[in-house]
């Protein structure tokens, strides 16, 4: 990478930022969110943590919360909670956000790794796309796993390829080990790994059975599939590599590929890479070696997660799911939403790519590896029944790669052309700007709002009037310690307020109204139409109405005398 292009990706990193750390704590967490914060919680406090082959994947995002956790615990904290000292009030969802974010801005810088693959052009293309997609925004600000998958794929990917290059054995470890923390994180990782080996043999077979226009004889060294390559083939080996018997000529040779590959596929370089993914793998299952059953429990897991995926679940939606908040979202009375752009370049580098177009200082092998990847993990998640929209960040950062390195195929290929490159600028710069404000919209006024594409069955701002309305009364009419807070929910759907009631002691969770429903404060389901008001001939008095989420409310109904110790003691409103 030149000066120039470090500085613009340094720039590029600057605008991801930009986009992503404001505000953090103010939108609501989703219920998937809280559980795992929950869970972290238990291992933040010293609980410890042990992996669940039933629900909320791996051990990867727990671990990888620690840091940011105990770096915040020197920072004020300027919540409403700042006058307790304990451990779980204290700890904010922006801090736990802050996690996904540090891996989102990963993934723009891994992006060097690739520069002899993308080609210069293509690593400030695909890290401006990262930057500016209004998917990859909204996940970087999200509390799950998604991008610290879609982080160790490209880390596998581009540590592989730093080995394919080099034959050096310490990027095959790092390869190995981005394996293991794959594994750790969550279980579609297997989905990943089958379109990575799909696509190094549809690549390998793409190129001994189909001919490219671009790489005949004619001009053997400009049309080269890899011709950086061959530039190091020439100038010796990295240290440490082992270098294949003879060179490479420009054109491509299959026997020549054929002869790297098994020079790069010894038995040393792949043992080493399955000691460090089993390394990475069995560390983080056991709890850093305190439950040996982790390891077998992350094998076991997919009994009940293939029931999911087959077909047995909620969250069951057609083939068209992802495409739809892609391409075009448009629900009534909301903005349009698209990312269409870059899946357009996508395809138009792949097929560059397929037919022996490359960027000037790129790789069109990779290219073409890139593109088998990419299409073949989007096919696997849309034959997949079972679908949620932060799983497309998976083969959508594929299409970005992809849409990257059409850049400066593009920027080539009109050099000819009278105001054919001012053209490809000109669309670029309004594409971009596009793309800025779906992102800004998708982060911010539009977060939790169903007519954001983005936006699944996410936790309304109204529920934080029901925590604020719970935390004024407590705190002018106290809990004792014979108090209790009962919340009852159908099927256990109370989430996120284990979170957000995390700081009081006696909270009872129920599936169904108990038998003796009263306590001092009750959050009952609507849906159960408990009428515990009139049942208690208004010993206990409903005081309002709550969303947790579209269609799904609650009823907050507190105790006659604590409802009247609040409101004797509460500040009184400052007369008009």
């Amino acid at each position: 990478m030149t000066r120039a292009a470090t500085l613009g990706l340094i720039l590029i990193a600057a605008i991801a930022l930009g986009l992503r750390l404001p505000r953090l704590d103010e939108r609501p967490l989703h219920a998937d969110e809280s559980v795992h914060a929950i869970k972290f919680l238990g291992l933040w406090e010293g609980r410890g943590y042990r992996y669940d082959p039933d629900e909320y994947h791996g051990p990867t995002l727990y671990y990888a919360s620690l840091p940011f956790a105990w770096l915040s615990s020197f920072v004020p904290s300027r919540t409403a909670d700042a006058d307790t000292n304990d451990q779980a009030s204290r700890l904010r969802e922006g801090t736990l956000r802050l996690v996904p974010l540090a891996f989102g801005l990963g993934l723009i810088l891994l992006l060097p790794l690739l520069r002899d693959a993308l080609g210069r052009g293509g690593v400030l293309g695909a890290g401006l796309f990262t930057a500016l997609s209004p998917a990859f925004v909204y996940y970087s600000r999200y509390y799950i796993h998604e991008l610290l998958l879609v982080f160790f794929t490209l880390l596998f990917v581009a540590a592989a390829w730093r080995f394919w290059k080099s034959g050096t054995i310490a990027w095959a470890i790092v390869s190995g080990a981005a394996v293991g923390a794959m594994h750790a994180t969550k279980e579609t990782f297997v989905f990943a790994l089958a379109a990575l080996a799909g696509a190094a043999v549809a690549t390998v077979l793409w190129e001994r059975w189909i001919p490219s226009p671009a790489s005949t004889e004619a001009e053997p060294r400009r049309n080269s599939p890899c011709r950086q390559e061959n530039q190091e083939v020439q100038s010796g080996p990295a240290p440490g590599a082992v270098r294949a018997p003879g060179g490479e000529s420009g054109g491509f040779v299959f026997g020549e590929w054929r002869d790297r590959a098994r020079l790069r596929l010894r038995w040393q370089p792949g043992l080493a890479a399955v000691a460090a993914a089993l390394t990475a793998s069995i560390v983080l299952f056991t709890s850093f070696f305190t439950n040996w059953n982790g390891p077998i429990d992350s094998v076991r897991t997919y009994l009940p997660w293939f029931g999911r995926a087959s077909g047995q679940s909620l969250h069951i939606h057609p083939w068209s799911f992802y495409f739809e908040r892609l391409l075009w979202f448009h629900f009534p009375k909301g903005p349009v939403w698209s990312e269409a752009l870059i899946f357009l370049l996508a395809v138009a580098g792949w097929i560059a790519a397929l037919w022996g177009r490359k960027p000037a200082d790129g790789c069109v092998r990779f290219l073409r590896f890139a593109g088998f990847y990419a299409f073949g993990l989007t096919a696997i998640y849309t034959v997949i029944p079972y679908k949620t929209p932060w799983c497309l960040v998976g083969f959508h950062h594929g299409f970005i790669l992809l849409a990257g390195a059409a850049l400066p195929i593009l920027w080539s290929l009109l050099r000819k052309w009278r105001g054919g490159r001012l053209a490809v600028f000109a669309v670029l710069a309004l594409a971009a700007g596009q793309l800025t404000v779906q992102a800004w919209r998708g982060a911010f006024p539009y977060a939790t709002d169903r007519r954001n594409p983005y936006v699944y069955a996410h936790t309304s701002r109204d529920l934080l009037r029901l925590v604020t309305t719970i935390r004024d009364i407590t705190r002018y009419a106290p809990l004792g310690d014979a108090d209790v807070i009962k919340v009852m929910a159908p099927g256990g759907d109370y989430w996120p307020l284990p979170w957000y009631l995390r700081r009081y002691a006696n909270v009872g969770w129920y599936s169904q109204v108990p038998e003796d429903p009263y306590g001092t404060l009750m959050v009952v389901s609507s849906s159960f139409e408990a009428e515990l008001d009139e049942r208690s001939e208004k010993k206990w008095l409903m005081i309002g109405l709550f969303e947790d989420r579209p269609r799904v409310f609650f009823e907050l109904y507190v105790a006659f005398d604590c409802w009247k110790t609040y409101l004797e003691r509460r500040p009184k409103p400052p007369d008009d």
